[in-house]
This record gives C-alpha cells, structure tokens and sequence, in this order.
C-alpha cells in the first residue's frame, strides 16, 4: 500500500476561515465543530484570512513575522491610512433611541492595606458623549487609601459626597428605564444597553445587578482581547484603536467613559453579513454541526462548513 503523502489532499481539507490544513477530512470537520469560525471574526482584507481577534490580525498584517503580500498590499492601501487595522470608520450611531449608555469608576482603596476598591467616582454617558450623571461616591466602608495620583481624591471630595446605595439606586433606575431589572430578558425591550471596561467589577464596587445580556465590555469582548484570550487595558485598547492616549496622570472617568463609547460604536459598526442565531454554544445548536451526521459534513467544501458555523459571542454589529 502507497503510504506517500497527498499534498493535493492536504489542499482539499484546507480551512477555508483560518486556512489550517488537514491530512483527513475528519480532522477538518472536528476543527470546524470547535473553532466557531464565522462571518463576525476578524478578516484580511487583503487574502481573507479569518482571525480570533484584531490583535492575531494586527500581527498577521504588520507584526514581527507578517504574511509578506498582505503587508505590502495593506500598507499601500487604503486602509493601512484609515484605521491601521481594517476597522471601518463610517460609525453609525442611532440617534433616536438613546439606548446606549457607558459607565465609568474610579476607586480608592478600604480595609487595612488600602487594597480593597471602594467606589469613589463615578460616570455616565449617552452615546453622544454627553453626561448623563457624574458625581462623587461616599463609600459604605472607611477609606484608608486614596490614591490621590491617579485619583485626585482628597477627603473633601467625599465629606459631603452622595452614599454609594442612592448613586446606585439613580444609576440603575436609569438603566432599566421603567423596566424591573428581573424581568429583563430582551435586547429589544426599554432598557438601556450598558457600555464599560471590566464592569463585572465597576457593578460589583457599586453593589448593583444588570443583566449579561445588555452589558457590552470592552475588557470580555473576543475581537478585542489578547491572542492568548486575556483582557487588554482600556488604557492599550484607546492607544491602539482609537489613536490617543488616556490614563496619563490623574484619571477622570470621563475620559474612560468616553473611551469605552468610541471602541463599542466602532466594533458595532463593522458591516458583518447576517446569519442566524443563536450562539454556538447553545446547546441547541452546537455550532450548526449537531444537526449533520458525519459522513454528511466530510462530504461538504470547506466553504459550505464555514457558511454553517457560527460564532460563540455575541457581536456587537446585531446590536445596529
């Protein structure tokens, strides 16, 4: 028996999303059934290339080891002037809803050693950057630490500042927007999406509860996040998307808010194809393969593989 290797074989168990090749068709279906390749992840604009995050495309495009054509063309192009990564700029903003908001803190520090985040300032904002409500927080613990350098919070600040329990009460008022925040369970309903960076912890510090399925968080959110699935600061994410620098001395959340505003209108207006949902990991529809028998998929193209993949998050441009 000929045992030789078939490059030709190879070729045809090509990926067509991130172009992995495999010595079986079964190996290829198996990689299609967990890399959740879809229409929503980040694309070469050049060889169309699918990647994980815009930072595997930053380095397939201008990193140390970069595909040389892709460079070359990108570089010359267009888009190497605009956005340095292929991000659209025609950001669409829906102005007759004022359902976005984005939420910042800033925290001092309680308990023995200062370590303890107390909420001691807090933002938000409409997506025309306006403020909604800013004010300074009285925490429900002492304060041992205030970290002025970063801060700017002196005691005065606080003296008379409003308790942590009403600034939450206003806050999530205004989020639900007339809704029971337990009855939320749509993201077409009346409240409000909420915009941030680590906002698992900023709800946390202000003692409040908002359903996952109206947070956008720029430190979760894949396509913005580290090759190695870790979160990038706001502070690296505004450098590198936006083009400017914050987080420079005294931190005003403001500026986060601000920041988190800009990289959620620029994600959510990425002209994406449409597909259906739910989510890949639906157990309901496990990526689309669960449906398909095996000897099914290993006789499909690459192509119709992707064209039934679906993604394992949620992407932002479903929110337009």
């Amino acid at each position: 028996m000929d045992h030789r290797y078939d490059s030709s074989d190879t070729h045809r168990n090509k990926c067509a999303a991130c172009y992995r090749q495999f010595n079986k068709k079964e190996h290829l279906v198996e990689h299609m059934r967990t890399s959740y390749h879809s229409v929503h992840e980040p694309m070469c604009g050049v060889c169309k290339k699918h990647t994980r995050s815009f930072e595997s495309l930053r380095e397939h495009l201008i990193g140390p080891l970069p595909k040389p054509d892709c460079e070359r063309i990108f570089k010359e192009g267009v888009l190497y002037r605009m956005a340095k990564l292929g991000i659209q700029d025609n950001l669409r903003i829906d102005n007759s809803r004022g359902r976005v908001v984005a939420l910042a803190c800033k925290m001092v520090g309680g308990g023995i050693d200062g370590s303890l985040d107390l909420c001691a300032r807090v933002c938000l904002i409409d997506e025309h950057e306006n403020i909604l409500f800013h004010s300074y927080v009285s925490p429900n613990l002492p304060v041992t630490n205030y970290r002025y350098e970063t801060t700017g919070i002196r005691p005065e600040h606080l003296r008379d500042a409003m308790p942590l329990k009403q600034v939450s009460r206003k806050i999530q008022d205004y989020l639900c927007n007339g809704e029971p925040v337990w009855q939320i369970r749509s993201r077409t309903g009346r409240a409000r999406i909420l915009v941030g960076h680590g906002l698992d912890h900023d709800l946390k510090c202000l003692d409040m509860e908002y359903p996952a399925i109206l947070i956008r968080d720029t430190a979760n959110y894949p396509p913005l996040m580290k090759t190695s699935k870790l979160s990038n600061s706001l502070k690296h994410l505004t450098k590198t998307y936006l083009g400017y620098e914050i987080q420079t001395g005294v931190q005003d959340p403001y500026d986060d808010c601000v920041a988190t505003m800009k990289l959620y209108m620029r994600m959510k207006s990425q002209a994406h194809k449409r597909e259906d949902y739910p989510l890949a990991t639906d157990p309901q529809n496990r990526n689309n393969f669960a449906t398909w028998k095996q000897s099914e998929l290993e006789r499909m193209t690459p192509e119709t593989m992707l064209e039934i993949s679906r993604s394992d998050y949620y992407c932002w441009c479903l929110s337009s």
